[in-house]
């Protein structure tokens, strides 16, 4: 690496680590300064379906998941036809009634990835759409605050990982291991966990699916005999008349992750680093043309949620199709964040007795469900971050919070606490398990 003195000047923001906490209950959310991961999200445009606009608004209104940092680079959504041909939804709907001829509608929307059949079709589409817009050099700038004219900073940097830039540059100057480790540290809890999520959405009639399933089905029990015929579309036929009314709302969402590692970090310090005081026209050209940084696929969940509309409802039919997207939506999240380790997000303890924390149904934790308790340290030799398990603790069954978008205030809550016989809504969820525990700690869902 060229002039790494000079480096270690330039990088010197990104040294140092203050811990925030406060144990009082109440405080924690905003006395914890704790390293998020970041996120961005893509959506995944779609061909004219039923609502389309209501659906489309509804997750553009939607809540940024907010135990994410905001990493958002510019363009929310893209096209796929322009980037390779995708299935349509009758083709899937084709393809998922011979899957099971008796399945329900919910198993048969369930067996489909958005319009994308088995997923890998969008996947390379999704992969080509990342190249040509090259995402992965568009998050890297986000991350050292690129200007116009090519110049980076670390204030972003510092600013999400509490670095005390002045005890950090000294120890940089001085050429100390803590200041060197703590730039792969940066690295490793901050410029890693880097993600984006491109969601397909699809809000369908369930009759014309239910229709389709049904015949598919019809079509196969000629070879099961006159009586074993009747019984199997008498079957059919009561599926079809049970799922066919309503709205289904399908949702898929893709996880990538930005690739960033100690080489991959020497790449760009070294090739395409330069501050306001060193602009340099050709570096500039360089980092906008670079092909040496990628994203990674880790991994995609689906969810469907059934929309009818009642006449008891309160909402209007277009909130009720917005609420039914949006917790769909939600509902992905929450697959993905249990489905792939790198994805979980950390949470700090609301309080420690009782053992209380703001997340909910919203996350898709259940009664039960277990969580490890980290204490978030830093070596003093070292300058490296480091989690220490304290301990584990289980969800309360009884004592829930329903966080879920737009939720009727104690409408689950109140539900859910019958055994304690509290009147009271509830706005965290209660643990058990372990003592000595303290508002502001961290916990991470574990299987």
């Amino acid at each position: 690496m060229k002039n790494p003195q000079k480096l270690f000047v330039l990088l010197g923001l990104l040294m140092g680590f203050t811990t925030l906490v406060k144990g009082q209950a109440g405080d924690a959310e905003s006395a914890v300064k704790y390293r998020r991961n970041s996120l961005h999200l893509i959506l995944l445009e779609s061909e004219d379906f039923p609502r389309k606009e209501t659906v489309m608004k509804a997750y553009s209104n939607a809540p940024f998941p907010e135990k994410y940092n905001n990493h958002s680079i510019g363009f929310n959504s893209f096209n796929p036809t322009q980037y390779g041909v995708v299935e349509t939804t009758t083709q899937t709907a084709a393809v998922s009634s011979k899957k099971g001829m008796f399945s329900s509608l919910t198993a048969a929307t369930g067996a489909v990835k958005g319009s994308d059949g088995d997923g890998s079709e969008m996947s390379l589409v999704i992969n080509k759409f990342i190249k040509e817009k090259k995402v992965a050099n568009q998050l890297i700038g986000k991350w050292f605050n690129r200007q116009a004219d090519g110049s980076f900073d670390m204030k972003l940097v510092a600013e999400r990982g509490s670095y005390n830039a002045t005890e950090m540059e000294a120890n940089i100057a001085k050429g100390s291991a803590r200041g060197t480790a703590s730039l792969a540290d940066a690295g490793e809890e901050l410029i890693k966990n880097t993600f984006v999520v491109f969601t397909k959405l699809k809000f369908v009639s369930n009759e014309p699916i239910a229709l389709a399933i049904m015949l598919a089905a019809k079509s196969q029990t000629s070879k099961l005999g006159t009586f074993g015929q009747m019984l199997a579309d008498k079957a059919a036929e009561a599926i079809y008349n049970k799922t066919k009314e309503g709205y289904s709302v399908w949702t898929t969402s893709y996880l990538y992750r930005l690739k960033w590692n100690d080489t991959t970090a020497a790449v760009f310090y070294d090739k395409y680093w330069m501050d306001k005081k060193g602009i340099n026209v050709k570096k500039k050209q360089a980092f906008d043309n670079a092909t040496d940084f990628d994203m990674e696929f880790v991994g995609s969940e689906k969810s469907s949620t059934l929309v009818t509309f009642s006449l008891k409802s309160k909402r209007t039919e277009d909130e009720i199709v917005e609420l039914a997207t949006v917790r769909n939506v939600d509902n992905v999240f929450a697959k993905l964040q249990k489905e792939y380790d790198v994805f979980k997000p950390k949470t700090p303890l609301y309080s420690g007795d009782p053992i209380t924390a703001k997340i909910g149904l919203k996350e898709g934790i259940e009664g039960g469900d277990r969580f490890e308790v980290l204490e978030q340290t830093l070596d003093p030799k070292t300058g490296l971050t480091s989690y220490v398990r304290k301990g584990i603790i289980t969800v309360d069954k009884n004592s829930i919070w329903d966080n879920r978008y737009n939720a009727a205030e104690g409408e689950v809550s109140e539900k859910e606490d019958k055994k304690s016989k509290s009147k009271t809504p509830l706005d965290r969820t209660t643990f058990k398990g372990g003592k000595n525990f303290a508002a502001g700690m961290l916990i991470r869902q574990i299987k």
